[in-house]
């Protein structure tokens, strides 16, 4: 377990300070207190561990590589600027670090199905991918907005064998997505696991999910320390659900003169529906103005089976929200974030679509790295930040996943003649 300022996390009950716990029906109970005595039980099993670091290795492609970005560091004139590479992972993205630890869990449980949400597509390939490797029948459920903005990432989940289960209900994104999954879970628990992509809902999900993405964090902090001789002064990752900020934050939390900076999406405006910025602080980039609108604000409530922030209208309904990137487009966020942005250690901040398709152009012209939506959105934030900090301090983003997801939507927004030849800005 993590201490920050005294405090386990999360505690026997699966808080963190006042946010997450179980908020389920009676027939969740039994099989989220099952869940969790398995993964505690395999955290402490030599053979489990040595399995997941060998699947890591070997079929995902860790370690990831810590890329020092020096077209970009050049291009913005301030900070330098490392990469993580979680693009180049198997399956295109940080969510194959998840899947492969509960797919090995639901093994050792004897479940023999996996089901799964996904909104951008990547947590549905990783664990079509992981089903298809372990031998297991798969479901995943998926928005129908979100299928038609995806349309790559379905057929990908199909070759793989998975059965795509379209959503029509709701905003038919990703909270309608989990709604399917968890309604399949109540009915088939005793042959099914269901593989939840983030560090969401009920306990222990919040707390396995970020420890099998804390990989990320670990090993960013050997890296550094061998390129730079030193830990970063700062630290930047895109956030909806959460997994991969949490993945890059966790191992430098008690590292108090590590900035945190978590981007949320600002989405079209700040009107509620307009965007999905649930943790953005007053007085931090678009936050003050994002979560006020329409009568509606981000404020503590539970949702998917955890207390947390969660955008709700005046009425207190959830609120419907808006992204271009389908894995940021979540009104509520994991209750760890929550907790973490009360007690001040982490900065949330939000940018706009705009912004976010404008930095995955820079990076594309200035590195030859086309990211994906989602961790364009922490690129943008530092492209704010970068040519105000002084040319000794150290960055680095966390590039959760890779753009190939994400052309269709690029080549309608930014055609490729747009902003001049390579190289230009």
């Amino acid at each position: 377990m993590a201490r920050l300022a005294g405090a386990t996390l999360p505690d026997a009950r699966g808080h963190f300070g006042a946010y997450g716990g179980r908020f389920v029906p009676e027939t969740l109970m039994a099989p989220l207190e099952e869940l969790e005595r398995a993964y505690r039980r395999a955290r402490s099993d030599r053979g489990f561990r040595r399995a997941l670091v060998g699947l890591l290795r070997d079929f995902a492609g860790r370690p990831t590589p810590l890329y020092f970005a020096e077209g970009l560091t050049r291009h913005l004139g301030g900070a330098r600027i490392y990469l993580k590479r979680e693009d180049l992972l198997h399956t295109g993205a940080h969510k194959i670090n998840n899947c492969l630890g509960q797919g090995l869990l639901a093994v050792r449980m004897g479940k023999r199905r996996l089901i799964a949400e996904t909104g951008a597509g990547q947590h549905g390939v990783a664990t079509a991918t992981v089903a298809a490797h372990l031998g297991l029948v798969c479901t995943v459920y998926m928005g129908e907005k979100d299928m038609a903005r995806q349309r790559l990432n379905v057929f990908r989940m199909q070759l793989l064998g998975a059965e795509v289960v379209p959503v029509a209900s709701g905003s038919r994104t990703l909270k309608d997505a989990i709604n399917e999954a968890m309604r399949d879970w109540v009915t088939n628990v005793e042959s099914t696991h269901y593989l939840l992509g983030s560090v969401c809902g009920a306990h222990p999900y919040p707390m396995m999910v970020r420890n099998f993405q804390s990989v990320i964090g670990w090993e960013t902090r050997q890296q550094i320390l061998r390129a730079e001789k030193r830990l970063p002064d700062s630290l930047f990752a895109c956030v909806g659900g959460g997994s991969n900020a949490i993945g890059l934050f966790y191992d430098f939390l008690r590292d108090r003169r590590v900035k945190m900076i978590a981007v949320e999406a600002g989405g079209r405006g700040p009107e509620l529906g307009q965007h999905a910025a649930r943790l953005s602080s007053p007085g931090s980039g678009d936050g003050s103005r994002l979560r006020q609108g329409s009568g509606g604000r981000a404020r503590p409530g539970v949702l998917h089976g955890t207390y947390t922030y969660v955008l709700q209208d005046k009425h207190g309904q959830i609120s419907t929200t808006h992204s271009v990137s389908a894995g940021l487009d979540y009104p509520a966020v994991g209750p760890e974030h929550a907790y973490l942005r009360e007690r001040g250690r982490v900065e949330y901040t939000a940018v706009s679509d705009e912004e976010a398709l404008e930095a995955a152009r820079v990076l594309a012209r200035q590195e030859g790295i086309i990211p994906a939506l989602e961790p364009a959105h922490a690129l943008a934030e530092l492209l704010k930040r970068a040519p105000k900090m002084r040319p000794k301090e150290i960055v680095v983003v966390n590039l959760s996943g890779r753009g190939d997801k994400d052309m269709d939507i690029l080549a309608k927004t930014l055609p490729p003649g747009r902003g001049g030849q390579a190289g230009q800005a």
